[in-house]
């Protein structure tokens, strides 16, 4: 199985804002603030899974590893969706993504 991409990604979150976009706001700028708070939400159901269960249990356990994957998947979609309201592309992503990786490389 192939490594799923930031395009991709971006590409099936723009299928669900289509074919919800009766109920759906519509991704903007303005919109951003609401998905990064619900994707907040979603890292405090990652959070809590690991602290109740602790990290071991959490990637071993067969069962709550594929909940703290469906959580964390949960996470990517909403990341996905700010990535979409503040227009920011892949190829822009990666640019900041290495830069800040070299930085990081370089700091200690």
């Amino acid at each position: 199985m192939e490594d799923l991409s930031v395009r991709e990604m971006q590409d099936m979150q723009r299928a669900l804002q289509e074919k919800y976009r009766d109920i759906w706001p519509p991704v903007c700028p303005d919109r951003g603030k609401d998905q990064l708070l619900w994707m907040i939400g979603e890292i405090g159901e990652v959070v809590d899974i690991v602290k109740k269960h602790g990290g071991e249990a959490a990637s071993r356990d067969e069962a709550l590893r594929a909940h703290l994957v469906e959580e964390l998947a949960d996470v990517l979609m909403y990341y996905t969706d700010v990535l979409l309201c503040y227009g920011v592309s892949p190829e822009e992503l990666k640019r900041a993504y290495i830069g800040k990786f070299e930085t990081n490389m370089k700091r200690w």
